[in-house]
């Protein structure tokens, strides 16, 4: 099957999830044409109401199919655009990424990958016990967070279910993703 996009979702309100869209627009420095996540400076209120002037290293929200898989297992009723996702892939480690690393998708969309999201209280709003769900432990005991990654958008295009996704991973030394 490959690294592929499975689902496209957005919202122009802030809420929790993402409806789902035949296709989405990425816009340089910007976001998601009509998300209410777009911009050059942050958006998400916690982040706004700290510093409003913060440049906006979550632009775009990815989550992967597999994620929605282990919390289908354990019982929870979750699908694409139901954890704020604008895009969910497959095939692709999103979390195993280093910081920096180009996502090429569809006809020339790019994104850059800047960190995890930072699972929070909405979670657990949305369906009960899911923020730890979300959440685990490595074999020497360090948080994991399984909720996606963020990015900042370098290439504008229209980005679709089906679309084949391209990894260039940035220079070395590389470094693991840290929350943002």
């Amino acid at each position: 099957m490959g690294r592929i996009v499975t689902a496209v979702s957005a919202s122009s309100e802030h809420r929790f999830s993402k409806h789902n869209l035949a296709e989405i627009s990425l816009v340089a420095g910007l976001g998601v044409e009509g998300d209410a996540h777009a911009g050059r400076t942050v958006k998400h209120r916690s982040r706004v109401a700290k510093d409003p002037t913060q440049p906006n290293l979550r632009q775009v929200h990815l989550v992967h199919a597999e994620l929605h898989d282990e919390l289908q297992a354990a019982g929870f009723s979750v699908s694409a655009g139901d954890m704020g996702e604008n895009i969910t892939t497959r095939g692709l480690d999103l979390l195993g990424l280093p910081t920096g690393t180009r996502l090429l998708i569809g006809e020339g969309a790019e994104i850059e990958v800047t960190g995890l999201r930072n699972p929070c209280a909405q979670i657990d709003r949305f369906q009960a016990g899911m923020m730890a769900a979300v959440l685990d432990r490595d074999e020497h005991g360090n948080l994991v967070r399984k909720a996606g990654v963020m990015g900042i958008i370098l290439a504008g295009g229209a980005i679709r279910p089906g679309d084949a996704i391209r990894v260039v991973l940035p220079p070395e030394p590389h470094h693991t993703l840290q929350p943002v």
